[in-house]
């Protein structure tokens, strides 16, 4: 498809590489020379340099040719704008980064009215899925398809594991209504089969049940009991949104914030929360408002540095769990060598969500419907969910008899409610939802798994 980016700040520059890997035609505007420069040079794409919600820029730019429009600016405004100019120009499909809290009511009338396609945002999107790990602790991150009611979990066997040196052959037997998916051990991303053997310091990506994934984390003496209370180190819109969440999963919040103003705000958006005012990157005021007693520590901060600071401190006074947000990518090899598993990242959690529109668009009139798509190991896996809306020439079929590619795993089906770890003799029937873990990034349909 031929794809417009308006805005390649950070998220932006992320959307495109994605979508250059997925070899899509890609056009960037911005308004920074230098920036558009940098990108052309680094991607296999087009620039233009100028302001993006301009129809003279739009027209230079060949914008009526493109099927979908992405305004990703630092501006809300000038991002509907952006989607506004285009849809007359002509363009279908427009995606709009919308982060201010004021707008959050009126996405239905962007949608309806203004016919904006789908408008993301970042700090909401992270906030939902910081939620979700604290409502699973001993995970490090947790996605979930078929509406919650299966999750995908990424636990890391830590010292002294039962499972070390325990056969996925023998995991299954105990534990017949859980999947291990993918394995990440070092560098090497596995897809195992039967006869792997699991190790001390793997990384194990599971789908299960979401009651079943929690009997797990029990039975392996992970962390398993819900947070009760979080201290979120910031006071930004992703501090706002989470503690929203938060709050009305009953859980008590403390945010600590440096500058008054933003306290203020923050007191009267969130009467139910503590704010307290103070520097989150002093060990002695994060002693004082009780780190080493809470259930869990979010790091919010707008420098990655003092959020890993703040988490490495965390972890030294055995904090519950601790989530650390960072945006630069040259930090995640060294997380997890110093402990930090559980990190979240604004531009990484959006990305995903625009790719898997677009991926949804590219899967019209397919033979299945594309619903979900996450990102997992440093993007080198995805996990997808589709519907099967029609009888195919792979439904009804057992799985053993199917050709699937290398590197494919049908890791749960969802029929009736009834949620399915698929063995060889198992069916896809159509109206089942169906999760696939696989190393290709090029999926919109079932039979594209097929040899």
């Amino acid at each position: 498809m031929n794809i417009v980016i308006v805005g390649v700040g950070k998220l932006g520059k992320k959307i495109t590489q994605h979508l250059i890997e997925e070899n899509h035609d890609v056009t960037i505007i911005d308004n920074n020379s230098h920036r558009i420069e940098e990108i052309v040079n680094e991607f296999d794409t087009v620039g233009y340099c100028g302001n993006g919600a301009s129809y003279e820029t739009q027209k230079n730019a060949l914008v009526e040719k493109a099927d979908v429009l992405i305004a990703t600016t630092p501006s809300d405004e000038l991002n509907i704008l952006c989607c506004l100019v285009a849809k007359k120009i002509g363009v279908k499909q427009t995606i709009a980064r919308v982060r201010n809290p004021e707008y959050e009511n009126q996405v239905s009338l962007m949608n309806d009215e203004l016919g904006i396609s789908l408008t993301i945002n970042p700090e909401r999107e992270s906030a939902k899925e910081i939620a979700r790990i604290l409502q699973y602790p001993g995970a490090l991150k947790v996605e979930t398809f078929a509406n919650g009611k299966v999750c995908l979990l990424e636990i890391k066997l830590e010292k002294g594991s039962s499972l070390h040196d325990r056969s996925l052959s023998l995991f299954r037997e105990k534990y017949s209504n859980i999947l291990v998916c993918a394995v990440k051990r070092g560098n090497n991303i596995i897809i195992p089969k039967g006869d792997f053997v699991l190790k001390e310091n793997d990384y194990m990506y599971i789908t299960a049940a979401a009651s079943d994934s929690t009997k797990l984390l029990k039975n392996l003496g992970i962390i398993s009991e819900k947070a009760k209370s979080t201290l979120i180190i910031g006071g930004g819109k992703i501090s706002y949104y989470l503690a929203e969440e938060l709050i009305d999963y009953g859980i008590t919040v403390k945010i600590i914030e440096n500058k008054l103003q933003r306290c203020e705000e923050l007191s009267e958006l969130l009467p139910k929360a503590i704010v307290v005012y103070g520097d989150g990157t002093n060990n002695r005021i994060l002693l004082e408002e009780g780190i080493d007693k809470v259930d869990s520590l979010v790091s919010l901060t707008s420098m990655d540095e003092a959020n890993i600071i703040v988490s490495t401190f965390a972890k030294s006074v055995n904090c519950g769990k601790v989530i650390t947000k960072v945006n630069n990518a040259n930090y995640a090899p060294i997380l997890g060598q110093i402990g930090l598993d559980s990190v979240i990242s604004p531009k990484d959690v959006s990305s995903s969500n625009v790719i898997r529109y677009v991926r949804g668009i590219s899967s019209d009139n397919k033979s299945s419907e594309f619903k979900t798509l996450y990102k997992l190991v440093d993007n080198k896996i995805e996990a997808l969910e589709f519907f099967i809306s029609k009888s195919t020439d792979y439904t009804d079929v057992p799985i053993k008899d199917l050709r699937l590619k290398k590197n494919i795993l049908l890791s749960c089906i969802i029929r009736n409610n009834e949620i399915i770890i698929p063995q060889g003799k198992d069916c896809i029937k159509q109206f089942d939802t169906l999760v696939i873990v696989a190393t290709d990034s090029a999926i919109t349909d079932v039979a594209d798994i097929m040899e």
